[in-house]
């Protein structure tokens, strides 16, 4: 069970409002739906939890790329929306990395001469590179200015954590109105 919420920051506070992500399938996406819900460019925060497994904070101010902190991203990799926050340059790798095989780099020639030890090497490597941590990864001081520090953040409990930000922020009536 999901829930994900919009809080977009406003002269007269936040504002917030619950929203369908089925519709979108990348960052990039979820930006723009982030930005439509502020047409002042002002800071929109999009709240996602997962079960009490994992919770995400994307932050879109204007037109600035999304900055993102997953709590969890072993868990979050294993749920669409969390997938959807887990980009290679959040994960710190190369992007495209888990395409497959390279087919250039393969003996097609029909021969069976087998693998040399840099190439098994290099495989074990990937597999480690690939890899995804037990632990909250992206930018842990996202809500610093608002308000919340890194430590609080990564303090934060999946159960109860996004009602601890909206309270921190001053938003917790607004965002149980979309609960």
């Amino acid at each position: 069970m999901y829930f994900a919420a919009l809080l977009a920051r406003t002269e007269d506070g936040w504002e917030a409002s619950d929203t369908e992500l089925d519709d979108v399938e990348t960052l990039s996406d979820l930006a723009d739906l982030a930005r439509e819900a502020s047409p002042e460019e002002d800071t929109v925060l999009v709240l996602i939890e997962q079960e009490d497994a994992w919770f995400g904070v994307v932050r879109v101010d204007g037109e600035d790329d999304p900055r993102i902190y997953v709590s969890d991203a072993a868990a979050a990799q294993r749920s669409a929306y969390g997938e959807l926050l887990l980009t290679d340059e959040l994960l710190g790798r190369e992007p495209g990395a888990d395409d497959g095989p390279d087919l250039d780099s393969l003996d097609l020639d029909g021969t069976e001469d087998g693998e040399s030890e840099s190439d098994e090497d290099d495989e074990e490597e990937g597999v480690a590179a690939d890899a995804v941590p037990h632990s909250p990864v992206g930018d842990s001081q996202i809500l610093d200015d608002l308000g919340i520090s890194e430590k609080e953040l990564r303090s934060l409990d999946a159960e109860d954590a996004l009602g601890a930000i909206a309270e921190a922020l001053g938003a917790s009536e607004v965002l149980e109105t979309v609960r």
